[in-house]
C-alpha cells in the first residue's frame, strides 16, 4: 500500500519539481498563458482571495528566521527601504496625481496607481530576486517589515488621497488587509511547526512549482478580460499597459539610485522587490469591487511583474558577478595587508 501511495505522489512532484525549476521562464510565461486563455480566468475569479492567501502563506513559510534576526541587528538600511516603499512611493504618486489633475481626468487609473503605490510588495519578490541571482535576504526583510506596516499606511493614504472612491471605508481597508495578513501567518507558523523548516528547505524545488501554480492562478483570475478589452479598445488597452511598464520601471531605477551607496546589487534587488507591488492584497481587501478600467490596469501590470525578472536576469548576474569580484579583491588586499 505504501508503495502504491509513494507512486501516486512521485508523478505529481516530479511535476512540481520540473516546474520550479523553469524558475523565470515559467514566471514570464504565466502572463501570456493568462492572456491567451480567457476562459480560464472566468473559471478561476472567484478564487482570487484564496490564491492571494496561499501565496502570503507559502511566502511567509519560507522566511529564513536566522537571516531575519540577522538583518534587524542593522536596521538602518532596513528602516529606509521599508519608510521609501510604504511612505514615500504612495505620497510622491498622491501628490503627482494631485498636481497634474490626473485624480480628476482619469479617476480609475487614479484608483488603480494610488492602491499600486498603497500595496505592500509581492510577497513573490524575494523570490524573484533568488531566481535572478541577487541576495533575496535584504528584500525578504524589508517586505516583512513592509507588510507588517501595510494595513495602517494603507488606511492612512486612503483617507486623505481617495475619499469615497473606495466601496469600503480607509479603517475597514486596513482592518481587512490586517486579517489577511494574519491568516497567512497563523498558516504559515502552523505549516513550520508540523513540517520543520528543514523538511521546507528540502523540498524548495517543488514549493516553487507550487508557487508558480498559484501564481498562474492569480494572473488568469486577474487578466480574463484583457483580450476583450483590447478588441473594445485597443489604443486605450494599449496606453494602459504602457503607463503600467512605465511606473514598473520608474519605480525600478529611481529606487535604485536612492539605495545605490548600499552597493548596486542591493539597491538593484531593493528596486526590484519596490516595484513588484502585491496589487492582489489590494483586491483582496476590496472584494474586487473596483471600476473597469483599475482592473484592466491591475491585469496589465502582470506583463512587467512576470516578464521583468527574466528580461532583468542578465543585468542582475552582472551585478552579482561584478559585486563578488569587489568582495574578493578586498579580501585579497586585506591578506596582503596583514604582516
Amino acid at each position: 500500500m505504501s508503495s502504491i501511495l509513494k507512486t501516486i505522489f512521485a508523478l505529481p512532484l516530479r511535476g512540481l519539481t520540473w516546474l520550479g525549476d523553469q524558475g523565470t521562464r515559467a514566471v514570464a510565461a504565466i502572463a501570456f498563458i493568462a492572456l491567451a486563455l480567457p476562459p480560464l480566468g472566468a473559471l478561476l475569479r472567484p478564487y482570487v482571495t484564496e490564491a492571494i492567501l496561499c501565496l502570503l502563506c507559502i511566502s511567509f513559510m519560507r522566511v529564513d528566521l536566522v537571516a531575519l534576526y540577522g538583518h534587524l541587528r542593522r536596521p538602518a538600511l532596513i528602516a529606509s527601504a521599508t519608510v521609501w516603499t510604504t511612505i514615500g512611493v504612495p505620497v510622491i504618486i498622491g501628490l503627482l496625481a494631485h498636481v497634474t489633475g490626473f485624480d480628476r481626468s482619469s479617476p480609475g487609473l487614479f484608483l488603480a496607481l494610488m492602491l499600486q503605490g498603497m500595496a505592500s510588495p509581492m510577497m513573490a519578490a524575494p523570490a524573484l530576486a533568488a531566481l535572478m541571482g541577487l541576495d533575496a535576504t535584504l528584500p525578504l526583510v524589508t517586505l516583512v517589515t513592509a507588510t507588517a506596516l501595510v494595513p495602517f499606511t494603507a488606511s492612512l493614504f486612503a483617507s486623505l488621497f481617495l475619499g469615497g472612491m473606495l466601496s469600503i471605508s480607509p479603517l475597514a481597508l486596513g482592518a481587512k488587509l490586517l486579517g489577511i495578513l494574519a491568516v497567512s501567518l497563523i498558516g504559515a507558523t502552523a505549516i513550520r511547526w508540523i513540517f520543520g523548516a528543514a523538511a521546507i528547505q528540502r523540498h524548495k524545488r517543488p514549493i516553487d512549482g507550487f508557487n508558480i501554480l498559484i501564481l498562474l492562478v492569480f494572473a488568469s483570475a486577474v487578466m480574463g478580460d484583457v483580450a476583450h478589452d483590447f478588441v473594445a479598445d485597443p489604443l486605450f488597452t494599449i496606453g494602459v499597459a504602457l503607463l503600467a511598464f512605465a511606473v514598473y520601471f520608474t519605480l525600478l531605477a529611481v529606487t535604485t539610485l536612492l539605495f545605490r551607496r548600499a552597493g548596486t546589487e542591493r539597491a538593484f534587488a531593493i528596486g526590484l522587490m519596490v516595484s513588484q507591488r502585491n496589487l492582489g492584497l489590494m483586491l483582496a481587501a476590496t472584494a474586487g469591487a473596483l471600476p473597469a478600467t483599475t482592473w484592466l490596469y491591475f491585469a496589465l501590470t502582470q506583463f512587467p511583474i512576470h516578464l521583468a525578472p527574466y528580461l532583468l536576469t542578465p543585468i542582475a548576474r552582472r551585478l552579482t558577478a561584478r559585486a563578488d569580484t569587489s568582495a574578493a579583491a578586498d579580501a585579497g588586499g586585506e591578506l596582503e595587508a596583514r604582516p
